[in-house]
């Protein structure tokens, strides 16, 4: 049985995140970057945080701390006047990180709940019903997994009375409004594809036991808990990466540095597609990459 007819995928909403094109501010600048994604056909951008700051600085011609909400609210106003007049929608404001799994009463917790009304200031300004949820993974180890769930389920139930909803790339923690953020490259990425071993694989890892994965995706996950597909690629690097200086591990780097748009790489990046779409997920295909080509020096 085929997983949609021709017709019904010309129809699934095209989204590119701003962090995603360009690399210098100087040069390409977020209204620059609305133009190229509004003439390349998309529909839509995943707003990232630090092109909102950016242009924040430029537009109000001072410097403007991450934690001043008043204007980053003003410009993120001015920011959906300019998507309005590229026929863009601003599908999500992203990526809000280092939240969930903080002890209670801790400074931290209380901080990333005061960032967390913060951003949903930003959220009605620029009229996006969406955040992303990073969680803290490269944490993982540290945490109380039953802290991460209660601190998403208190984030959910703050933004719910709004109306806006909450994603994530983990499974929904009952509450209605959260969703996943699937994605091609984290997906292949943590169960086939290791950009630290010599093959370029997860050792002992099989095509079929993946493909059982993919099949089980497809089977269990509900559509109407898909917010949203990322797409990407990754390049297979000649020499497996190693931690660096700054204790940022292989996957890291490549994440950030080697994740070209698909077919460039050595990701199976229809197969996920193809399991996603299995669900009855139709909704949004966003392209999130960072390329800086095959050996991370930089490409225009």
């Amino acid at each position: 049985m085929p997983v949609a007819s021709n017709d019904l995928l010309k129809t699934i909403p095209t989204c590119f995140a701003t962090c995603s094109i360009g690399y210098d501010d100087s040069r390409h600048s977020l209204p620059a970057k609305l133009e190229a994604i509004s003439s390349a056909g998309f529909s839509a951008i995943e707003l990232s945080f630090p092109d909102l700051l950016s242009f924040a600085r430029w537009y109000l011609n001072r410097d403007v701390p991450d934690t001043d909400y008043d204007a980053l609210c003003v410009t993120g106003t001015k920011v959906a006047e300019l998507c309005a007049q590229k026929g863009l929608q601003i599908l999500m404001l992203q990526p809000f990180g280092k939240f969930e799994g903080w002890s209670k009463k801790s400074a931290e917790r209380e901080n990333a709940f005061k960032r967390a009304r913060g951003w949903i200031r930003i959220m009605k300004a620029v009229g996006t019903d969406m955040l992303q949820v990073r969680t803290r993974s490269s944490d993982a180890e540290h945490l109380d997994a039953c802290r991460i769930v209660s601190d998403l389920q208190e984030s959910a139930d703050i933004l719910a009375p709004l109306t806006f909803d909450v994603w994530n790339i983990v499974c929904a923690f009952d509450r209605s409004n959260i969703g996943l953020c699937l994605d091609t490259f984290q997906t292949t990425g943590s169960e086939f594809v290791d950009p630290g071993s010599g093959s370029g694989f997860v050792e002992g890892s099989f095509l079929q036991e993946f493909q059982h994965s993919l099949d089980e995706l497809a089977r269990t996950v509900p559509e109407d808990k898909i917010y949203l597909l990322q797409v990407s690629d990754a390049y297979k690097l000649r020499i497996p990466l190693e931690t660096d200086a700054s204790g940022q591990k292989p996957r890291a780097q490549w994440s950030t540095t080697f994740r070209p748009v698909p077919f460039e790489g050595y990701l199976p990046v229809v197969d996920v597609t193809v399991a996603v779409l299995k669900t009855g997920f139709r909704g949004w295909f966003s392209m999130e990459v960072f390329d800086s080509g095959w050996d991370g020096k930089g490409k225009e």
